[in-house]
């Protein structure tokens, strides 16, 4: 009887639990968004499946220049479906305008553009893992700590032609401040030279969050090896070009850059 009244119970129970959708992140241009559904529903945001881990658990983004509104369709496993129609809410960035540079500080050479175009195709590549990490799943932490002298999203104009927005941002610590993983993961990329970033790591998450530290003095990790929240996986530097020691740090879906302020929510004051 008592085995009975228990089962019973729990089926009752059930439906409480089904059908869920929760969603925690910023509703922002530039927002990493955390999900949660019931295990083996399908999520899709936009038209674009996304990947749900077995205890309901997806992740997605809005990119810098995100419309107003985007559409979130859930199928759970009893054929029962829901939309959410999300509004994202608009980010001001910073245009710097600035003419009269000399045309070789503002196009490289040949033979450094073949170079500049050989390290952006290794990190894309490097954005573009998609493991089964579940690492995805915990809130980031800041790599470091520091005054902000770079934002996300802004973008400089150099002698009428727009370059790339920001895709991270940057924070200025002394050369030789131990740099730390946000979350846990693998090291999908570890170079000590490259041409505009110096010393760059990347570090996959899972299901396509992936985060990048350039302009690093010392890189104290190696391609494949996985590292855990908190350890040290390099120093700040000014390597690449950098007008002074920092750190730029990028958190990305894929291949759309984050806002890491917005991913990682208030810095600590220490």
């Amino acid at each position: 009887m008592r085995l009975a009244t228990l089962i019973a119970v729990l089926l009752c129970a059930a439906p409480a639990f089904a059908n869920i959708l929760t969603l925690d992140g910023a509703m922002e241009q530039g927002g990493l968004i955390r999900g949660r559904t019931e295990p083996g529903a399908t999520v899709a945001l936009d038209g674009r499946r996304l990947r749900v881990a077995p205890d309901g658990a997806f992740i997605f983004g809005f990119p810098r220049n995100a419309p107003a509104h985007a559409s979130l369709d859930v199928t759970y496993r009893d054929g029962a479906t829901v939309n959410r129609i999300l509004t994202v809410a608009p980010q001001h960035y910073q245009i710097q305008r600035i003419n009269g540079l000399p045309e070789n500080e503002v196009s490289p050479n040949t033979e450094t553009l073949k170079r500049i175009l050989h390290d952006i195709a290794a990190i894309r590549a490097a954005h573009h893992v998609d493991s089964d990490n579940r690492d995805f799943e915990i809130a980031l932490r800041w790599p470091v700590v520091g005054p902000i002298s770079g934002v996300f999203g802004s973008q400089r104009i150099l002698n009428g032609e727009p370059r790339a927005p920001h895709a991270g941002i940057d924070i200025v610590a002394p050369s030789g401040t131990p740099v730390v993983a946000p979350a846990g993961g693998v090291v999908t990329l570890a170079e000590p030279d490259l041409v505009l970033d110096g010393g760059t790591v990347v570090v996959d998450h899972g299901y396509g969050l992936s985060t990048l530290y350039i302009h690093l003095s010392k890189i104290a990790v190696r391609k494949g090896e996985r590292v855990a929240r908190g350890q040290t996986i390099g120093a700040v530097g000014a390597t690449g070009r950098a007008t002074g020691a920092n750190l730029h740090w990028g958190v990305y879906w894929y291949e759309m850059a984050l806002d890491p302020m917005l991913a990682a929510g208030p810095m600590p004051t220490r």
